[in-house]
């Protein structure tokens, strides 16, 4: 039975309900990154619909803000996600993140390899304001335990999607000579070496990733339902059993 229907409000359940209203602004700022990085794309001579639609970042940006509305209304209207709710939030969280860090190396190495890149406003919202926006609330999230803990079999499904992304990636780009990062491009990184050394950094990259937050995620979570089970008397019975003299009331 829920608490709603007890009368009874589980606690950091309004937090829990600003966190929805934040899931929803979360989405609606990815959308207008969405938009504003297709309108500023449509300015290149060479553009293509479909390979704007082909780049991780994008992808996973759309993956965010189907997620980040389901999230939303859940908080708004359940007292807990449901647990697979919590493995999809970490994986798509770990995608943008991933695609932040993607994007900041490309910036800081494409003048070793002959590129000028700008970082208009939407690739800034995109690849750095959404993904630390997704990690605040993430954390926010984990911190009022409400919802179950992550579990750790997440790892075995983080990698599902960017394997079968790089794959369809590097068969697309082989048939038009086209490819969405430079160090998926074989002509570029020294062969096709180079391009597994950059896929298997990459997932490497993802793994770790999703590790940290599965195990920060739980370890929150045990600190939250610690203190919330823990009876008012504890902190006094712990200290005299340190030998320090219980403060009188």
């Amino acid at each position: 039975m829920s608490a709603r229907r007890t009368g009874v409000q589980v606690p950091g359940m309004r937090a829990r309900r600003l966190l929805g209203v934040f899931r929803f602004l979360i989405a609606a700022i990815e959308v207008v990154a969405l938009v504003g990085n297709f309108e500023y794309v449509l300015g290149f001579r060479l553009f293509a619909t479909a390979n704007f639609f082909s780049y991780f970042t994008v992808q996973s940006a759309f993956l965010a803000v189907v997620v980040l509305l389901v999230a939303g209304a859940f908080a708004l209207f359940a007292d807990h996600d449901p647990p697979w709710l919590g493995t999809v939030r970490t994986i798509v969280t770990v995608y943008v993140i991933v695609s932040g860090i993607v994007f900041g190396l490309i910036v800081s190495q494409a003048s070793t390899f002959s590129y000028r890149i700008e970082v208009p406003w939407s690739d800034t919202l995109l690849h750095f304001v959404v993904p630390a926006l997704v990690v605040v609330a993430w954390t926010v999230d984990s911190v009022l335990a409400v919802n179950p803990p992550v579990p750790w079999s997440t790892l075995g499904w983080v990698l599902a999607y960017p394997v079968a992304w790089l794959a369809f990636t590097l068969v697309r780009g082989a048939d038009l000579g086209w490819y969405p990062y430079f160090f998926l491009d074989e002509a570029q990184v020294g062969g096709w070496v180079g391009v597994l050394v950059g896929c298997l950094v990459c997932l490497v990259i993802f793994l770790a990733l999703t590790a940290v937050f599965v195990a920060v995620n739980r370890w929150l979570w045990r600190r939250a339902r610690a203190r919330r089970a823990a009876p008012p008397g504890a902190p006094r019975r712990r200290a005299a059993r340190a030998g320090s003299p219980a403060p009188r009331p």
